[in-house]
């Protein structure tokens, strides 16, 4: 029917009618669902979708996905979710990533003393994995 279309054989109302068929996947396509059900979230629940989910994770795409989203909030994630991000990077066997977890909490927190704070809490996970951050590796 394609290439009748183009030759010109085919008449405009055959067109017409082949049309309405794709303009509802249009036009449901327009709508935006990104953060549907998490409106009313507390943090604790935020916490522990993260952490569940970054324990389940099992390739690089899914856990940088994850990040991406988990850090799109406007919060800074607790140090369970950092750990269980942490933990995913070494399992994926991603070395970058896990410094890159830094640098995203220290974008995202709100003083220099918090972002220390943070370092000192994950201190233990950090030594275990060997995970260094972006000033320690400069040095």
């Amino acid at each position: 029917m394609l290439r009748a279309a183009f030759t010109g054989t085919v008449s405009r109302i055959a067109v017409r009618s082949a049309l309405p068929a794709a303009r509802p996947m249009a036009m449901a396509m327009g709508k935006r669902f990104y953060s549907a059900g998490h409106e009313d979230e507390s943090f604790e629940s935020f916490n522990e979708r993260y952490v569940k989910f970054f324990d389940g994770v099992e390739d690089l795409f899914e856990l940088q996905r994850g990040l991406n989203n988990a850090f799109a909030y406007d919060l800074v994630p607790a140090t369970s979710v950092i750990e269980s991000a942490l933990k995913a990077s070494r399992r994926v066997n991603d070395f970058a990533t896990a410094v890159r977890v830094f640098e995203g909490l220290k974008d995202k927190v709100d003083s220099e003393d918090q972002y220390k704070q943070y370092l000192e809490e994950l201190a233990p996970i950090r030594n275990e994995l060997g995970v260094l951050t972006k000033e320690e590796l400069s040095q």
